[in-house]
């Protein structure tokens, strides 16, 4: 009689196992910035709309019930949002929706006292944080992170300067 309960166990701990293995075996969601605009902020807050396209290169669909998105730039924090956004992002496919996120008037004077300060005022250092909220398991998370160069007189603050026109 005693054997009973500890056969249950092992049968549950064996289950329980190999459904952790199976959830091990997924590929990671692609997730790309689709585009950014404006909304209207409050005070001193900067407001916008961050669409993003999510591909599941998974063979099974990935339900979601919510969504938080964090845009760090050159190693700060600049933005964040969440969004009770509802849908599906099928097997093999993909899907677009937005999240509204706020930029905080201390984040931006700390942005452009980084760029003031910066040892390479031309480069910029981006990193995309969030999760899809999907359930006990099916909560997935993501990060991408990457750089993109600004030209001269954007780094600078300054308006590009013309050369007088030449004459023949």
């Amino acid at each position: 009689m005693r054997s009973l309960p500890s056969l249950v166990f092992a049968l549950v701990l064996a289950a329980g196992l190999s459904g952790c293995a199976t959830l091990a075996n997924r590929d990671p969601l692609n997730i790309d910035v689709a585009g950014i605009e404006p909304l209207p902020g409050e005070g001193l807050e900067l407001r916008l709309a961050v669409t993003i396209r999510v591909q599941n290169p998974n063979d099974f669909a990935m339900e979601y019930t919510g969504a938080a998105l964090a845009l760090d730039l050159n190693g700060r924090k600049l933005a964040s949002g969440v969004s009770d956004a509802v849908g599906t992002v099928p097997r093999y496919g993909e899907s677009v929706f937005t999240i509204p996120v706020t930029i905080s008037a201390f984040n931006m004077v700390r942005q452009v006292l980084g760029f003031v300060n910066a040892d390479n005022p031309n480069e910029v250092r981006y990193r995309v944080r969030g999760k899809l909220e999907g359930g006990l398991f099916g909560t997935r998370r993501f990060d991408d992170e990457g750089s993109f160069d600004l030209p001269d007189a954007a780094a600078n603050g300054r308006a590009p300067t013309q050369a007088p026109p030449r004459r023949p």
